[in-house]
């Protein structure tokens, strides 16, 4: 299953992507759970260059942790946070895409006017009722992933009678929500590791076609995760060539842009997916 190429509208510009691409993570916070991807200001402009050389299409952004367990982090510290790195590899980096990672629809508004060219909310427009209309008036395209509770809660026995089913139809009614606020541009993720078992996240990845037959570029972020280290006994920093592996089955499965720590590797997984493919083209 090939997605078909990435066409977004990025305020006044038309921007091509190619299909499936992948997105580097930028974590501007001390307590995400993957060491690698925490930056600052300074380190931020070190990891975006090495991250762009080695494939990446899209900076992925973040000022607060969403791992399971992380309390509300307030306002005005995810601005602090956030918005210089921003700002510093838009500066550095005139021509990369950036995503700003955030359920915040202030946050959302700021980082698109200091940079940012693209909105990636793990609540789908859920905890924010502004965030829609917000992100509608920015004119950029929009990332609504599903997440049963929220991060301080989402992995408190977590429950579905079909998650697949369930989580299909969540994204199809963010889908409408989405069109209804006049975003054109939506990109859906089934959020594996957010308020899922291991169970729930390999049932969500055999799957992905139904999410994918929605008709909305899928996003899918396996990178490091519980998912691999449960089955390998690994830990996160060990769970590369797990990443891998899930990376191999998301494109397989239609997934169009792959959310990761470690973009050459992830970027390899692409090209070779592409060439096993190539028959079906």
């Amino acid at each position: 299953m090939i997605p078909p190429p990435i066409r977004w509208r990025v305020r006044e510009q038309l921007v091509h992507l190619p299909s499936p691409c992948v997105m580097g993570i930028l974590n501007a916070t001390p307590d995400s759970f993957h060491a690698g991807s925490r930056v600052d200001r300074g380190s931020a402009l070190h990891l975006a260059e090495r991250m762009l050389k080695e494939g990446a299409s899209i900076l992925d952004i973040g000022g607060a942790s969403s791992r399971p367990g992380s309390s509300l982090l307030p306002l005005e510290e995810e601005m602090r946070r956030v918005l210089p790195v921003v700002e510093a590899v838009r500066k550095r980096f005139p021509e990369a895409l950036l995503s700003v990672d955030t359920w915040r629809s202030q946050v959302a508004e700021a980082a698109v006017h200091a940079g940012a060219g693209l909105v990636n909310d793990i609540s789908g427009g859920t905890l924010d009722p502004a965030m829609l209309s917000t992100v509608a008036d920015l004119h950029v395209p929009y990332v609504a992933m599903h997440m049963q509770g929220t991060p301080a809660t989402m992995q408190v026995e977590p429950t579905y009678a079909d998650v697949a089913g369930e989580v299909t139809r969540h994204l199809s009614g963010r889908l409408t929500a989405c069109r209804e606020a006049r975003i054109p541009d939506v990109v859906i993720d089934p959020g594996i590791g957010f308020g899922k078992t291991t169970d729930h996240n390999y049932t969500l990845l055999r799957e992905l076609p139904r999410i994918v037959a929605l008709g909305a570029p899928v996003l899918v972020g396996v990178s490091r995760k519980r998912m691999i280290n449960e089955v390998l006994g690994t830990s996160a920093a060990d769970a590369l060539n797990g990443t891998s592996v899930l990376n191999t089955f998301a494109l397989l499965g239609g997934a169009a842009i792959l959310r990761v720590h470690d973009v050459r590797e992830a970027f390899e997984v692409v090209k070779l997916v592409g060439r096993f493919q190539e028959e079906a083209r």
